[in-house]
C-alpha cells in the first residue's frame, strides 16, 4: 500500500484528525473483514472476490490498539464496525469490549455500533450488547423472499428478520435498517419498507446506490435517486423535515413521520445530494490501511507501522498526515472520476 503521501505535507503534528478544509474526523469506521456470506448484486460478483490473506488482516489486539490510538490521541468519539460482514469475525465481542472500555479525553463513553447483514445476529445480539455494543444497522433491501434472494443470491430473508428482532429485544437501539433501491428490481418498495419499519419500531434509512461494486456494474441511469425516494414516501406519509442544522455531520437527511411518535425516516443521497463538506469520518480497512474517504484511491499503511514496532505517537502522526490529504469531495459528478480499485466489501461501509 502507499506510504504517507506528499499531499500530507504541512499536516499538524499534534491534535485531532483535521484536513486542509477544516473538517475534523471524530467518527471511525473499522472494517473487520472483507468476507461476506451474501453476494448482493450491487456489491460483488456471484463467485465472490479474492479475499485478503489471513496474515494481512489485523489481529483483534491490533484493531483495539488502533482504535485506542484514535480515541486517546486523535479525538475519535464514535466507532462503527463494518465488513464485509463483521459477524464473520470470531473475535468481534472482544473487539467491542476493548473499544467499550475506552474513554475520550473528557471521560465520555465511546459510542459503538455495527453495520451488518443480520445473518447470525439472533445468536450474538445478547453477547454483543453485554460486550458494550450500543446499536446496530442492518441491511435489508426487500421484504419479498424471492426478491431478497435475487438481490443477495441467498435465500436468507427469515434469518435477517430474526436478527433484527433479536437486536430490538436485546436493547441495541435504535435499530436502524439500511435499504438500497435498485431500479427495476425493488424500486417499488420504498413505501412497504417504511410501513413495515414503523410497525416494528425500526428506523429506516435509504441509501443511494454508489459506484463501489464490481467494476462496470454501476450505471447512473439505474440510480434510484433521493428525490425519487422522497417523492414516493411523501405520497403515502406525512413527512416533516428535521430543523435546519439538526443534521450536523450525519450522512442521512431525516424526516419525522407524523402520526408515529418518535418515528423517523432518512435518505442518504451520497451521489445526488453529497455531504462531503460536513464529513467527519475516517476509515480503517481490515488489513490496516487508512482511507480518508470511501472513494479515495490512495491508502496509508498503519499495519506496517504496527508490526514494525512503532509507538503510539508515530502511528498517530501517520494517521494525521493521511487525513490532512483528504480531498474536498468524492467527485462522482466529475467526468474524470475513477472508481476505487477496492469494492465496498474490501473498504468497509
Amino acid at each position: 500500500m502507499a506510504a504517507v503521501s506528499a499531499a500530507g505535507a504541512g499536516a499538524p503534528r499534534e491534535g485531532g484528525l483535521v484536513d486542509r478544509y477544516g473538517r475534523v474526523a471524530t467518527d471511525l469506521r473499522v472494517s473487520l473483514t472483507d468476507r461476506c456470506n451474501l453476494r448482493c448484486t450491487y456489491c460483488m460478483p456471484a463467485e465472490g472476490l479474492p479475499w485478503a490473506p489471513d496474515d494481512t488482516v489485523l489481529t483483534d489486539a491490533e484493531v483495539v490498539r488502533l482504535v485506542r490510538i484514535g480515541v486517546e490521541h486523535l479525538g475519535i468519539r464514535e466507532v462503527r464496525f463494518t465488513g464485509g460482514e463483521p459477524l464473520l469475525r470470531r473475535g468481534l465481542e472482544s473487539i467491542v469490549a476493548g473499544t467499550h472500555a475506552l474513554r475520550t479525553a473528557d471521560g465520555a463513553h465511546v459510542r459503538t455500533s455495527l453495520t451488518t447483514n443480520g445473518l447470525g445476529l439472533d445468536k450474538r445480539a445478547r453477547s454483543l450488547a453485554e460486550a458494550g455494543l450500543d446499536r446496530v444497522n442492518v441491511s435489508l433491501d426487500s421484504l419479498d423472499p424471492v426478491r431478497f434472494a435475487t438481490i443477495t443470491r441467498r435465500d436468507r430473508l427469515a434469518d435477517v428478520l430474526a436478527g433484527l428482532a433479536a437486536a430490538s429485544a436485546t436493547g441495541l437501539a435504535p435499530v436502524k435498517v439500511n435499504a438500497v433501491l435498485v431500479r427495476g428490481v425493488n424500486d417499488d418498495e420504498a413505501v412497504p419498507l417504511l410501513r413495515w419499519s414503523l410497525t416494528h419500531g425500526y428506523h429506516l434509512r435509504f441509501i443511494e446506490q454508489m459506484p463501489l461494486g464490481p467494476h462496470g456494474s454501476w450505471k447512473r441511469d439505474d440510480l434510484v435517486t433521493a428525490r425519487e425516494i422522497l417523492d414516493a414516501l411523501a405520497a403515502a406519509f406525512d413527512l416533516e423535515a428535521e430543523p435546519d442544522g439538526a443534521r450536523g455531520a450525519a450522512p442521512a437527511e431525516t424526516w419525522h413521520v407524523r402520526g408515529y411518535p418518535g418515528a423517523t425516516v432518512g435518505v442518504i443521497g451520497s451521489v445526488t445530494r453529497p455531504f462531503c463538506g460536513a464529513c467527519d469520518r475516517t476509515r480503517l480497512t481490515a488489513d490496516g490501511q487508512v482511507r480518508s474517504c470511501l472513494f479515495a484511491r490512495e491508502e496509508d499503511d498503519l499495519r506496517g507501522l504496527l508490526r514494525a514496532g512503532a509507538d503510539d505517537a508515530a502511528i498517530a502522526g501517520a494517521w494525521r498526515t493521511a487525513m490532512w490529504g483528504k480531498a474536498a469531495g468524492h467527485g462522482i459528478d466529475d467526468p474524470a472520476f475513477l472508481q476505487p480499485a477496492r469494492t465496498m466489501s474490501a473498504i468497509g461501509g
